[in-house]
């Protein structure tokens, strides 16, 4: 040792002096670091990152996700689960084996021999395995796969190296665990643990539940587990019997520390098994037993001032359900205009929403007028549809109670219009007269309607009868473009003169070296073969770049902020680019277009002498044509205040069906077209006014709405846009047919969004492994949900085939059949189908 490492010094006493001697600290210089090194693992095709002492290092990702607890009242596979596997599953007691890896290879060596077949008496024996003090019952698995044929290989290599992250890291994959939460921290519950895994060897699901002996250390967060439910599921299953849905049922009644108290008491396998079944019914009953508040009903009054409702009760004894939607939303009505510009992309969504509705309701409310020309003669004409459009959307804006319905003529009323029109042929009557009459009748009686309060009757309207009826619109709207496409190519593709020129281009291929003259009837008119394929090319188009626009914001491209921009543009975008690719490119190729030339658009109708038969006829066809408004315009007002809109302001039904019967009545004295809330215009109106975010359940992505402005502005400014484009009647002209059907074709498309009745029509096609984490799926087994959606497809066959006979009185019953699908899903389908299952799959959520 060196002189400077030491150092004299005094002791206390005085006696001696003792001397100390000590190592220098080591600087930061001389610490060893130390070494790693990187190498490229051939087999993994990753690299690795390895220290001098021969550890691995490596990434790990964890998630910590909140799971609810298993509803057993409600989701059927809860109760369905524990009976299944409870009496099949793998139950081992007092075991002693502490390391979570020779348990699991006990667990998966006993699931292995359950799918082995035995000789002799059908009670098999259970199969020895050095398991020591432990109990092992082997009940026959009565899911067994072994029944249908085939039968497992597993590869327990394969799964043990699926329960861990990898060979290296032995932290356990997929876990369920509780968690105890107070007021001011939260722990887990380190009793038990639940040990998920799928396999691609595994053909049927496998339950085992163990009991250890003493407390094992599993792991930080599990450090004393006297209980492991171990759950093994096939890679591909459907989504409410895959592992974690299984997983959740056990966890659920593992939570209870009541239930693990009992069981560790348990003597034997039998006991143990009765414990878990006893318990899954008490907490069956329990649950079931509470009274759950159901979602608020649109057409249910939630005015919970009393002395409010009996003041105007008072004071307008008869209309007091139009004060009391009046009381709910005068409060609102200024802010209603103003509200909107303090909510954030507010200006920018005024202007978008109000593009869009421009595009809207004013295409649509040329093609109606299309075919309302061709079906009256050209007494109601294009123009008129759209200053009907124009001045209907104006009044409705400024007075009705809910502004974010969207008014306008739609394909029901187109067909009533041709079916009056036949009748005044037939019976040789004025047909504006008669137009006048069937209006004003529909306007008595929906103000009769709105005072005596009938839209609280619609409460009995359910989703199922709603969502039929907006699809019967999307099919109308499909109907009516592929027959304006079947129409073109029989006039301009499969022609006489066509054929004609097949004939003589085909001779004169034959006779290459002869030249024939051609046929005097070829100069009668060209082949327009082109026209049609542009026809069906320019209507494609329209709605191929709609749709890809609208669904442009789940594309990963551009910022957030463009993708939204160009989805709030989808339909005015694709239909000027159609419109100038139709009109400039092709300039050359004849398409078909409509008149827009009219005079004397606000002429009044002035009333010839009419009969008593006349007006007794009117008016069945009024009340007709007003149970029809009434059913139309009470589903466009219920499916815009649905819960899941998050609507602020409340309701006005009977507000708004008082202002409906106004504005016919006056269009009526005019000649133009009649309208009400339309479908799907309106909920699409909704959608582009809000906020939505996007989220991920299960590996399916499903749009929630966040936010929803209610304001006036959006439909107030396009409808005055609307007024100003009968100025522009050469621009509108330039406008080819095909955009207006591919424009029907785009509004069917994105009116399927969020419609459950379609959705549960693809399940017929879709994988179960697929089906999506709805709530219905859930709560409802399979074949109830394909029999109900078996029911309500024939409900809208019998809907379509009424509004698209030929035969002119059957459409009469259009409305009438409307209200019998009300009465269907009350007095008949309870017979077929529980009730239970009935208010989860017609819910408005």
């Amino acid at each position: 040792m060196h002189r400077t490492d030491s150092y004299f010094r005094r002791n206390p006493s005085g006696s001696s002096i003792r001397r100390f001697s000590f190592r220098r600290k080591p600087t930061k210089e001389s610490i060893p670091i130390p070494t790693s090194t990187w190498t490229f693992n051939d087999e993994s095709n990753e690299w690795q990152l390895l220290r001098e002492d021969g550890a691995h290092i490596q990434l790990v990702y964890n998630k910590t996700e909140h799971i609810p607890l298993k509803d057993f009242a409600a989701e059927i596979r809860g109760g369905k689960d524990i009976k299944e596997f409870i009496h099949s599953a793998l139950v081992l007691l007092d075991v002693q084996d502490t390391s979570i890896g020779d348990l699991l290879e006990i667990i998966l060596r006993q699931i292995k021999q359950t799918n082995v077949p035995h000789n002799g008496a059908s009670g098999a024996t259970s199969p020895t395995l050095s398991v020591s003090n432990a109990t092992t019952t082997m009940i026959s698995n009565t899911v067994s796969s072994m029944a249908s044929g085939h039968r497992e290989n597993l590869n327990i290599e394969e799964i043990k190296q699926a329960l861990f992250v990898n060979d290296r890291v032995r932290i356990l994959a997929k876990t369920l665990q509780a968690t105890t939460a107070t007021e001011t921290n939260w722990t887990y519950d380190q009793s038990w643990l639940a040990i998920m895994c799928t396999s691609p060897s595994i053909l049927k699901r496998h339950v085992a539940i163990a009991r250890l002996k003493n407390p094992c250390n599993l792991g930080r967060n599990c450090q004393e587990a006297r209980f492991i439910v171990f759950i093994l599921s096939p890679m591909k299953e459907k989504g409410t019997k895959n592992f974690l849905e299984t997983g959740r049922t056990f966890a659920t009644i593992f939570a209870d520390i009541e239930l693990r108290a009992k069981l560790l008491k348990a003597a034997t396998q039998q006991e143990f098994i009765s414990i878990i079944d006893k318990h899954t019914d008490h907490l069956m009953e329990q649950q079931t037993a509470v009274v759950r508040t159901s979602l608020p009903d649109p057409f249910d009054d939630i005015h919970t001032n009393p002395d409010a409702s009996k003041d105007h009760i008072y004071y307008c004894s008869l209309p007091s359900d139009i004060c009391t939607d009046l009381s709910r939303r005068l409060p609102h009505y200024f802010s209603d205009y103003y509200d909107i510009f303090k909510t954030y992309r507010g200006p920018q969504k005024v202007l978008s929403t109000a593009v869009f509705l421009y595009f809207a309701c004013l295409l649509p409310s040329i093609a109606f007028g299309v075919l309302n020309s061709q079906a009256t003669n050209d007494t109601i004409s294009v123009p008129k549809a759209i200053a009907s459009q124009c001045l209907g959307g104006l009044f409705f804006s400024i007075f009705a109670g809910q502004p974010l319905i969207v008014v306008s003529t739609t394909a029901p009323l187109t067909i009533y219009v041709k079916v009056i029109y036949g009748l005044c042929t037939w019976y040789d009557v004025d047909f504006r007269d008669t137009y006048a009459l069937v209006g004003l009748w529909n306007s008595f009686f929906l103000i009769l309607y709105a005072i005596f309060g009938v839209s609280k009757v619609m409460k009995w309207s359910t989703r199922s009868t709603e969502e039929i009826f907006a699809l019967f619109v999307s099919i109308a709207f499909l109907v009516d473009a592929s027959a304006h496409v079947y129409k073109n190519f029989s006039s301009t593709y499969s022609t006489v003169i066509c054929e004609q020129h097949d004939e003589y281009w085909a001779k004169q291929k034959l006779n290459k070296s002869t030249a024939l003259s051609p046929p005097e009837e070829l100069s009668k008119g060209p082949c327009s073969r082109d026209s049609s394929l542009l026809y069906l090319l320019l209507t494609l188009g329209t709605v191929w770049l709609g749709t890809f626009l609208y669904k442009f914001k789940q594309t990963p491209y551009l910022t957030s902020a463009k993708r939204e921009l160009l989805t709030d543009y989808a339909l005015p975008v694709s239909v000027i680019v159609m419109s100038l690719v139709g009109s400039i490119l092709f300039s050359q190729i004849n398409l078909p277009s409509f008149a827009v030339d009219s005079l004397h658009l606000f002429d009044m109708v002035k009333f010839k002498p009419v009969t008593v038969k006349q007006i007794v006829g009117t008016g069945v066809l009024g009340f007709s044509l007003s149970l029809l408004m009434f059913l139309d315009q009470n589903i466009a007002g219920a499916i815009v205040n649905s819960p899941a809109n998050k609507l602020k302001k409340g309701k006005a039904f009977h507000v708004d069906l008082l202002v409906i019967a106004i504005l016919n009545g006056w269009l009526s004295l005019f000649g133009l077209t009649w309208m009400h809330g339309a479908l799907p215009l309106s909920p699409l109106h909704v959608k582009a006014l809000a906020d939505t975010e996007e989220r991920v359940e299960q590996g399916h992505i499903q749009s929630v709405i966040v936010k929803v402005r209610e304001t006036r502005l959006t439909v107030l400014i396009s409808h005055i846009f609307i007024g100003f484009s009968l100025l522009m009647r050469h621009v509108l002209k330039r406008i080819p047919m095909p955009v207006l059907d591919g424009l029907f074709l785009y509004l069917a498309l994105t009116s399927l969004d969020g419609n459950q009745f379609f959705e549960r029509v693809t399940l017929f096609f879709t994988e179960q492994a697929a089906y999506p984490p709805n709530h219905y799926i859930r709560q409802v087994p399979q074949r109830k949900i394909h029999l109900f959606t078996c029911l309500q497809l024939i409900q809208l066959l019998i809907l379509c085939a009424l509004g698209f006979s030929p035969i002119l009185y059957t459409k009469l019953i259009l409305p009438i059949w409307l209200v019998f699908m009300v009465a269907f899903r009350y007095r008949l389908l309870p017979k077929l189908i529980a009730t239970k299952y009935l208010r989860a799959l017609d819910q408005r959520l």
